[in-house]
């Protein structure tokens, strides 16, 4: 049997915890910065925890 492959677009964007979660980053901190504010970007710096929603399917495209 050949091993699995990760998905390497998942693979960039999430990645483990010691607890075996899944951390993402936040959306909307890539460009059009100058109209945000300050307290709005520095929410979006954390980082946070996959939806329960999305967890299994993360952890398929990421089986190792």
């Amino acid at each position: 049997m050949p091993k699995m492959k990760s998905h390497s677009g998942a693979a960039k964007r999430f990645s483990k915890t010691p607890s075996d979660e899944m951390k993402r980053a936040q959306s909307h901190r890539r460009h059009i910065l100058t109209k945000k504010s300050s307290k709005r970007k520095r929410h979006l710096r954390d980082d946070l925890l996959v939806s329960k929603a999305d967890k299994a399917l993360v952890k398929r495209m990421l089986p190792y």
